[in-house]
């Protein structure tokens, strides 16, 4: 009898956010569903990550009507997951139980069946409520082991830590370190486990070995998860079918590689000649990938590849004699540890037919490719592009002081923000951690959970105020404010229990969402009450640019942004007295929030943006005298 591996397609969640911004409408994801419900893969990751985020902000879709949607196609023919983040689920901030409850049971009873859940620090003390949830409300429990590297300290920064009395740690994320954390989720309830590479920076050998460990000490299936960026995600999965692993996390064909996962086609190949049965319908998917290559082109704005594959079938398409051989090359090495045989061959295959080349900046920087963008697009923000090598060399530094965190998100894009921060301190002649985020200062406070390595109390009280490990306490999380819409009919923003979930997850993007959604439905409802010919008032935009203010008008002194982003909030109000260094706003950059300060002590004059407003870099904020 054939051994039988599961599969778990990525495309409608993962690949299109990896490869296309996450800019699939829902008209295009419907295009797909039927063939989707013929294929019949063990599961479909269609939700979670950046998905209901990205529908309201850029599609003004309802990310629940997506997750419902897309159920009543498929229904149970695959198991319909979802990425979440533990107790942050989709947010950076920590939420209470009865968020994560509501977030839980509506996700279930909207069709989702698999809700992985990871730790950004594989603290498994915060994904205790979600599997307990999940859980309770009929779904399946994927707890994944977030997979990181040590950094890198060269002989010279060793021995300058030493002098200084600071010992670098030696090696955390040993294979025994993977397995207890695997452990313990599975003593949690975990249904299965899932071994996730967010940064493709795992190579076979040590995805072998993992493999074969989890195997032997776990009860519960086994995943693989990983991305192709750093040229190994081929043969890593090569390597995990070959030495047992359960399931494994493809893409289809024109969304795969590159920044994605390997595609399911290679995959059928590999397991074809291995007698590995997957149980998928590969007529169908072949139907999916037709329709994906259209709806790419229409995609081609957001195509962080712009490289289309060559097309292929194996259904029906003969490989040429060369790269077959590759294929059978592949398989024994993967078999007998040849690494470096295994990755060539993958990568003559991957070459042939057209994947993108292995991402050399991103493999040597050993950071997910994610994190490397948004330094990038941080510093061309603050026109500060020449430093991104400066920024890059603190990353093991930044990430050493805050504990050693996994680079996943959240903690890549607090680590990668902050040092970016730290290089424009040193490039200003400040010292470094002049400049901190919220979130980072949250991270080194123990506000995230308990850090791979412990926070030198010093640090923590320089950044944090305290040096004692302060988790976060629930008991002061503070629901999102919930206002009547007077023009609107009196009607609340978020009027149901899905809508207040949205705003309590994605407080700005919700607010923006529900009262364009409210107003365009008032405004339908006038039309159709409204005579003939009446003229209908337009609807005004939630948010906007900050408006341009003239500086040679105002007297006081100015509050200025230090970078570009969007206002979340005011901690002052015209006529409040404040002291130089008080908090008086704060700013939202690169996903991470700014407390901005005042430098002076006065009288807030006037506040010159409103929440909401998006600001560029030195725009004046607030007046003071």
């Amino acid at each position: 009898m054939a051994r039988k591996l599961l599969i778990r397609d990525l495309t409608l969640r993962d690949g299109q956010q990896s490869a296309f911004a996450t800019r699939m409408k829902q008209e295009q994801i419907d295009r797909v569903l039927p063939y989707y419900k013929d294929a019949r893969f063990y599961a479909m990751e269609v939700w979670g990550g950046a998905v209901p985020d990205s529908v309201m902000r850029y599609l003004g879709e309802n990310p629940w009507d997506r997750l419902e949607k897309i159920h009543a196609v498929v229904g149970d023919v695959s198991k319909l997951t979802a990425l979440s983040r533990g107790r942050n689920l989709f947010g950076y901030s920590p939420y209470s139980d009865e968020i994560i409850e509501g977030f839980c049971r509506n996700a279930i009873e909207s069709g989702l069946g698999i809700m992985r859940i990871f730790d950004a620090l594989n603290d498994v003390d915060n994904i205790k409520s979600t599997v307990r949830y999940v859980k309770k409300y009929g779904g399946l429990a994927d707890c994944a082991v977030c997979y990181t590297i040590d950094p890198h300290f060269t002989t010279a920064e060793r021995m300058k830590a030493a002098l200084k009395g600071r010992k670098l740690p030696k090696a955390v994320f040993t294979d025994a370190y993977f397995l207890g954390k695997a452990q313990e989720m599975e003593a949690l309830g975990a249904d299965m486990i899932t071994i996730k590479d967010m940064s493709g920076l795992i190579p076979p050998t040590r995805v072998a070995g993992l493999v074969k460990l989890f195997k032997s000490k776990l009860k519960v299936p086994v995943d693989f998860h990983t991305h192709c960026t750093p040229g190994y995600g081929l043969a890593s999965v090569l390597s995990a079918i070959v030495h047992g692993v359960d399931i494994v996390d493809t893409n289809i064909w024109n969304f795969a590689g590159g920044p994605a996962a390997p595609a399911i086609e290679l995959i059928y190949v590999f397991c074809k000649k291995m007698d590995i049965e997957l149980g998928i319908d590969m007529e169908a998917v072949a139907k999916i990938n037709a329709e994906l290559l259209n709806i790419r082109r229409e995609l081609e704005a957001f195509d962080a590849v712009k490289m289309f594959p060559r097309p292929f079938d194996p259904l029906t398409d003969e490989l040429p004699e060369d790269i077959d051989r590759e294929f059978d090359r592949a398989i024994a090495a993967a078999g007998s540890g040849e690494e470096t045989t295994l990755i060539a061959a993958c990568h003559a295959i991957e070459h042939y037919f057209n994947f993108p080349p292995p991402n050399e900046l991103v493999k040597n920087a050993e950071i997910p490719g994610g994190m490397y963008t948004n330094m990038v697009a941080q510093l061309k923000q603050l026109k500060s592009e020449a430093i991104l090598e400066d920024a890059m060399k603190l990353i093991p530094r930044v990430r050493l002081d805050a504990g050693l965190p996994p680079l996943v998100t959240p903690t890549s894009q607090i680590v990668g923000a902050q040092a970016v921060n730290c290089a424009l301190d040193q490039k200003n002649g400040k010292p470094m951690y002049s400049n901190v985020s919220n979130q980072f200062v949250g991270l080194v406070k123990g506000e995230y959970g308990k850090t791979p390595v412990p926070v030198d109390p010093g640090f923590r009280l320089k950044i944090a105020g305290v040096r004692e490990e302060t988790p976060y306490d629930v008991s002061k999380y503070r629901m999102q404010p919930n206002p009547v819409l007077e023009d609107c009919g009196g009607v609340k923003l978020a009027e149901n229990e899905k809508e207040v979930l949205l705003l309590e997850l994605f407080p700005l993007v919700a607010k923006d969402f529900l009262t364009k959604t409210k107003k365009a439905r008032c405004e339908a409802g006038r039309a159709a009450a409204a005579p003939v010919g009446a003229e209908i008032p337009e609807t005004q935009p939630a948010a906007a640019s900050a408006r341009a203010v003239d500086r040679k008008a105002l007297t006081g002194h100015l509050v200025v942004a230090p970078m570009p982003g969007r206002i979340l909030r005011f901690a002052i109000k015209p006529g409040d007295r404040v002291e130089a260094g008080q908090e008086i706003l704060i700013l939202e950059a690169m996903k991470m929030e700014n407390s901005i300060m005042s430098d002076f002590t006065g009288t807030v004059k006037q506040i010159l943006v409103a929440e909401g407003d998006t600001v560029a870099a030195d725009a004046a904020l607030v007046e003071i005298e």
